[in-house]
């Protein structure tokens, strides 16, 4: 049995615009790391944090990675011990799963060490958790696709129900993370608890109409289709120039432009690389202006999720 492993874990985009906490998308990078080591104490460590400034828990009941391993271990009922080392690549408070995806590598590597007892939809669960814990409710939108890849679709939380989607060969994602931090629970406190019929219909039918555009490669019912009535609107204000870099986007090659899981993160999704890169800089540029620093990065979907690198 292997004693240690490093496997990685990508970012994601929660929400997708319309599908505010039922879908999730995969991108290539950026990513968290971890490697974990094996010992015989029977209990679960975090070794080492690096490239989060100090800022997350050394425990490991309170680290998402930690929990990640601890309730799959306990699952399978294992008194394994396991040292944990995290390298935080993605920004904290950023809206790309930086916590999902620390607690979707831990997982996938511990089981990994373990045997494979699990299947891979089969760790859902325990990333979830680690999600609980993190910000307070077990969302799957950024969990499932760092786990498993592409476009997920979460029909149900409880009990789980997930739907792969996919998704069209020429597609590819920009996220412009600008230096600004934005709290989940924020995020989550700006939102009303109820939304308008009118409201409901036009979000109900632009959720369908991204996941048609998808499956049918229609790019344009891509694009008319990523428009967001229900969060978009109130947590818009959270990030500095929102609309005028919406529109910015729109008339620099993108599909269609909006926030990123809970923000302040700006994703786009373009046909082709070309625009990718043209929409991504226009966005920049605007933060530019703004005297914000900010960081581009343009892949095309992650269809494979987490793996294994050492």
């Amino acid at each position: 049995m292997e004693k240690s492993i490093k496997v990685f874990a990508p970012a994601s985009i929660g929400n997708v615009s319309c599908g505010f906490d039922v879908l999730g998308l995969a991108v290539q990078s950026p990513g968290d790391e971890v490697f974990i080591s094996l010992n015989d104490s029977s209990e679960v460590t975090m070794k080492l944090i690096v490239g989060d400034d100090g800022r997350l828990p050394m425990e490991a009941n309170k680290n998402t990675a930690g929990v990640a391993v601890i309730e799959l271990l306990k699952s399978i009922g294992s008194k394994q011990g396991a040292e944990i080392t995290l390298y935080k690549n993605l920004p904290l408070g950023s809206g790309m799963g930086s916590s999902a995806a620390s607690a979707v590598a831990a997982v996938v590597a511990i089981n990994h060490l373990m045997g494979e007892p699990l299947k891979r939809e089969d760790l859902l669960p325990f990333v979830m958790e680690a999600e609980r814990v993190a910000c307070g409710s077990a969302h799957a939108d950024n969990v499932a696709p760092s786990l498993l890849g592409g476009l997920i679709l979460i029909r149900q939380n409880h009990p789980l129900d997930i739907i792969p989607i996919p998704t069209p060969k020429e597609l590819v994602c920009v996220l412009v993370h600008p230096h600004i931090e934005v709290k989940t629970k924020d995020a989550r406190s700006v939102l009303k608890s109820t939304i308008s019929l009118k409201d409901g219909i036009t979000q109900w039918a632009n959720t369908a109409g991204l996941v048609a555009g998808m499956m049918k490669d229609d790019y344009e019912l891509i694009g008319r289709s990523l428009v967001d009535v229900v969060a978009e609107p109130l947590r818009s204000d959270l990030i500095p120039g929102f609309a005028q870099i919406k529109r910015t986007a729109m008339e620099n090659g993108a599909l269609g432009c909006g926030i990123s899981g809970s923000g302040p993160t700006i994703f786009c999704l373009c046909k082709g690389n070309a625009n990718a890169q043209k929409a991504g800089n226009a966005i920049q540029q605007e933060f530019n202006n703004m005297s914000l620093e900010s960081e581009i990065y343009i892949s095309e979907v992650n269809r494979k999720g987490a793996y294994i690198i050492d």
